[in-house]
């Protein structure tokens, strides 16, 4: 017989974890569990939200900027970066 816990604590799933969750627990696209466990862990683990404050922080910046605000050399060097970074993620 498994005995559950009332209410989920931030040792219930690993940091990496949680940070796998992130982007869904920002679209609010968690289901009632997913949305506990993290909820949970990210009110006990510093180094987890901060990673969540960053992220908010990033996004609300890079929403209010525009193609023509960035300098063409800018934007190339965001460009190669971002083709470097995906094939890195794929492996």
């Amino acid at each position: 017989m498994t005995i559950r816990r009332a209410k989920p604590d931030a040792h219930d799933i690993t940091c990496r974890q949680a940070v796998g969750l992130m982007t869904d627990y920002l679209d609010g696209a968690l289901g009632p569990n997913d949305l506990a466990l993290v909820e949970a862990h990210l009110g006990e683990c510093e180094g987890c939200a901060e990673h969540l404050r960053q992220i908010r922080i990033t996004v609300a910046v890079t929403g209010r900027i525009r193609e023509d605000d960035l300098d063409p050399a800018a934007r190339e060097d965001l460009m190669d970066l971002y083709r470097r970074w995906q094939p890195a993620r794929e492996t």
